[in-house]
């Protein structure tokens, strides 16, 4: 069975940071660019937001005592399999843990229009996820 108040935790740290990356994205990616505290704020906090994500996935299939995901891709395949969430939710994830993995080690080799992309539109995904994981945490209460 799922731990709701771990759960809930999470979401909540989810939606802190989703709102922080949004909160100092400007409209532009050239803007975001010139930018550096604000390149660092946005894509530091979606980074988190992937991990968060990745974080409450593994959780999930934990408590449910599914077999454990090999990666943390893996991890959003395992919860489209399982209908907590959809096919096309779980492929916006692992593209999350593709930005991760590349603000995670440094800045140098950032796309800008990568991170803004990510913090203007990616950021549905994330919500998304969360409403998904809600629900699951709902019904299993």
């Amino acid at each position: 069975m799922v731990n709701q108040s771990l759960i809930a935790t999470k979401l909540a740290e989810l939606a802190e940071r989703i709102d922080r990356a949004s909160a100092h994205c400007p409209p532009t990616a050239a803007e975001l660019a010139g930018d550096r505290d604000a390149l660092d704020l946005v894509a530091f906090n979606l980074m988190l937001a992937a991990q968060t994500c990745a974080d409450i996935a593994g959780h999930i299939i934990s408590d449910e005592g599914w077999p454990a995901a090999k990666t943390l891709a893996d991890a959003f395949e395992r919860l489209a399999e399982r209908g907590v969430t959809s096919p096309a939710t779980a492929e916006q994830l692992k593209r999350a843990i593709g930005l991760r993995n590349v603000v995670a080690p440094g800045y140098a080799r950032i796309n800008v229009d990568m991170v803004h992309a990510a913090a203007t539109h990616g950021v549905e995904d994330l919500r998304r996820f969360s409403a998904d994981v809600a629900r699951l945490a709902s019904a299993t209460a």
